[in-house]
């Protein structure tokens, strides 16, 4: 799944444990007709990809849902969700036009098809 919108908040990479598990969130602000302002988290060395971004830009980020079950001590449960990033990509540098490939209008129509080409792809 992805999310898009603009960079409101981007916080200080906190490490936890003796393990030293780390952890990065972002908070990005939808463009939409209600704008939502989601709290992404980044966790290990994901926590990196923040460091040349900063606020205001347009992103495009790349998630996963992730939820979890914790029983407290007097036996209730509940349930937690968050939303962790993997990837994220600079919407104004995608703007730019540094694309390789040209726009389809460019590409010549192939006219010699023929139904009875022999075809080895298996599927």
């Amino acid at each position: 799944m992805e999310v898009q919108g603009k960079i409101k908040l981007i916080g200080d990479t906190k490490t936890f444990g003796n393990n030293g598990f780390r952890k990065r969130e972002v908070v990005v602000t939808t463009e939409e007709q209600y704008p939502q302002h989601l709290m992404v988290e980044f966790v290990q060395d994901k926590t990196d990809l923040l460091d040349s971004y900063k606020v205001g830009q347009p992103v495009k980020i790349g998630i996963n849902l992730r939820g979890r079950e914790w029983v407290s001590p007097q036996g209730e449960t509940k349930y937690f969700n968050s939303i962790q990033g993997w990837r994220i990509e600079n919407l104004e540098a995608g703007q730019t036009g540094n694309s390789n490939v040209p726009p389809p209008d460019q590409f010549e129509p192939a006219n010699d098809l023929n139904d009875e080409d022999y075809d080895d792809l298996p599927f």
